[in-house]
């Protein structure tokens, strides 16, 4: 049965909005099913079939002769030169919606797509399975800490029950089927994606360093990259790990969160923080292999904290909103730290997650730092936590019900 995902609605204004679509995001996140089932009526070619792909690259002009528009190509990453002649194409006439292009490795996808296709190409992310859809909550508005969205969520909640079995789980569609095995999955995942996206992209000489290198990274989920740190861990050298971290963000396999980069804010560091968009991976990759060891674990602090980050980044993805411009992290020289900083219309938004029931006033003393600024608009702030129920903490921050996002 399939199941409606979010992203579905702006994918169909793209459609309406420019000549080609190209929807990005990590393998097994459902880009193939949403479009078979939001665009029936498109043709459909996938560069899978070894022989589309091969026609693809040596003869792009021939691989489109007989082909019907509006057209789907699926993982077109395989095949860059195909651009050129699709800029061909779609430039024939004005008609909007005529190609949507998919592609699950984007490290040279978007620099190839970006230079032939400018102007004519609209970009959407697809990311895992959100809770929102999971438990089938109509609402799709990116999450902020603000009054009005608090009050508009609140028509929609739904209890997200069983949560560290949710956390542990996972969010890849294919997993919703309960029959399938966890292990059996993302050892499956881990192997396809070594051997069909990362060898495709890189010469890689040993794979069980780039595997050790992906285990390094999934135990340090939440945490600011330390470069050195995940090279000694790995034995490689530092331009190595900048590499492959490259490619695994571009993967849409993690998402990097930077500073906020304003030059009126001093005294900040630079690193970002790195956050799994999967928590089922994560799991995988540093061994917990029942909820109970995720959830009583060393790294339960983590795990919650990149579910709740990654939840918040799907929220605006889903709505076709780049988070680039919006999710930021504080840190400054004097190690006092902000989880979350979300912008909007020029107001910052300060959030703190806690894996905790119990809410106390110091969850937000580094709030503090933020206040008496000139330079910023402060706006109100949430801790987002296990609370049964939303808990006012100051005049503008409260703690948030995890249902919240």
């Amino acid at each position: 049965m399939y199941l409606h995902r979010s992203i579905e609605y702006f994918l169909q204004k793209a459609t309406r909005q420019t000549k080609v679509i190209l929807i990005t995001g990590a393998r097994q996140t459902g880009k193939t099913t949403v479009i078979k089932n939001t665009f029936p009526e498109f043709n459909y070619i996938t560069l899978d079939d070894e022989n589309m792909l091969m026609l693809a690259k040596q003869d792009p002009s021939l691989f489109f002769k007989d082909q019907d528009f509006p057209l789907i190509i699926d993982e077109v990453q395989y095949a860059e030169e195909l651009f050129r002649t699709i800029k061909l194409l779609v430039d024939r006439n004005t008609e909007k919606g005529q190609m949507i292009l998919t592609g699950s490795q984007t490290h040279k996808l978007m620099e190839a797509a970006s230079s032939m296709l400018v102007g004519r190409m609209s970009v959407l992310e697809m990311s895992p399975l959100s809770m929102r859809e999971i438990f089938k909550v109509d609402f799709n508005l990116p999450f902020i800490p603000k009054k009005d969205y608090i009050k508009e969520r609140k028509k929609h909640l739904n209890k997200y029950d069983d949560l560290w079995k949710k956390i542990h789980r996972g969010s890849m569609p294919e997993l919703l089927d309960e029959e399938r095995d966890w292990e059996w999955f993302y050892r499956d995942y881990v192997r396809t994606y070594l051997e069909r996206d990362i060898r495709r992209v890189i010469n890689l000489k040993d794979e069980l360093k780039f595997r050790s290198f992906l285990v390094s990274l999934a135990a340090r989920s939440g945490q600011i990259v330390v470069y050195e740190d995940i090279a000694s861990d790995v034995g490689v050298d530092i331009k190595t790990v900048q590499n492959w971290l490259s490619i695994v963000e571009t993967s849409g396999i993690v998402k990097l969160i930077h500073t906020y980069k304003k030059n009126i804010i001093k005294r900040m560091i630079k690193s970002p923080k790195l956050f799994f968009m999967d928590t089922g991976l994560m799991c995988y990759l540093v061994g917990w292999k029942t909820y109970e060891q995720a959830k009583n674990g060393a790294m339960s602090g983590s795990i919650f904290e990149t579910f709740v980050v990654s939840e918040i980044i799907k929220s605006y993805l889903n709505a076709g909103r780049d988070i680039r411009d919006t999710i930021f992290y504080y840190r400054d020289k004097d190690k006092k730290e902000i989880d979350l900083l979300i912008l909007e219309d020029g107001i910052i938004h300060p959030i703190e997650i806690k894996l905790s029931a119990n809410v106390k006033k110091d969850m937000i003393k580094n709030f503090s730092v933020l206040k008496n600024k000139k330079e910023i608009t402060l706006g109100e702030g949430a801790v987002v936590c296990l609370s049964e129920n939303i808990v006012p903490i100051s005049e503008d921050v409260e703690a948030l019900p995890i249902d919240y996002l």
